[in-house]
């Protein structure tokens, strides 16, 4: 096996060997070993000229470009750190380093570190409540710090910090937004974990008719609200 970016099978300079944390070992339900294979240095190069070239490019570092999955597990927190390490130098106020934090947080939850990734986003959260970052920006960290409490086991605190990230993301955009009905959905987890099955359900169905409306019935959004319901009742 080689790297699909540098063709060789051991790195140049840091001597790393390869990884895969994608779905380009099993693509359209064929396994194929060869593809999506690469060292993690050579994926955050990729990224890091990416993100040069056009601001999407940031999606390259937590999303495969040849199947466009996201990276899982070590691989996703090995991009992370690389992340992070590559705009740590930038000053607090600027875009790529707030990004970059966002990402070492996500791939810290993505290898289950999550009283490491508690702490990156209680810091991004203190920062961006410093900086005035906006308030689109601020709830999302605060989703991604309700969802680290729940790994964690601390169901009130998160159940009361997706509540208001849902209330949140109503108040700016509405009932009907995409990312309004995807916190949710979050919500309605949080929920049904803690047995409060009532007010899951009240939630959904208040939520699923506007999603199917909205997204369409096949959409995963209210497909996964459907699930959610079944397992309320």
């Amino acid at each position: 096996q080689t790297c699909f970016i540098c063709t060789q099978a051991l790195h140049w300079k840091t001597k790393e060997g390869l990884v895969r944390g994608c779905a380009c070992g099993d693509r359209d339900g064929v396994s194929s070993p060869e593809l999506g294979v690469a060292h993690v240095s050579c994926l955050a190069r990729q990224a890091q000229v990416a993100v040069e070239r056009a601001h999407r490019g940031w999606m390259r570092w937590d999303t495969c470009g040849l199947c466009e999955q996201k990276y899982h597990g070590v691989v996703a927190c090995a991009l992370g750190w690389a992340c992070w390490k590559t705009y740590v130098g930038r000053p607090d106020a600027d875009s790529a380093r707030r990004l970059a934090m966002t990402m070492l947080g996500n791939g810290l939850s993505e290898a289950k570190h999550y009283e490491d990734a508690l702490t990156v986003e209680e810091a991004m959260f203190s920062m961006q409540q410093r900086l005035g970052d906006s308030e689109s920006n601020t709830l999302v960290t605060l989703g991604n710090l309700a969802v680290t409490y729940q790994a964690l086991g601390q169901l009130e605190k998160s159940l009361s910090m997706k509540r208001d990230v849902y209330s949140g993301w109503v108040d700016l955009f509405g009932e009907e937004h995409p990312e309004t009905l995807r916190e949710g959905i979050n919500y309605a987890n949080c929920l049904v974990q803690m047995l409060r099955f009532k007010e899951a359900k009240a939630l959904l169905r208040k939520t699923m008719p506007a999603a199917r409306r909205v997204l369409g019935e096949n959409h995963d959004i209210p497909l996964e609200m459907r699930s959610m319901y079944a397992q309320a009742l």
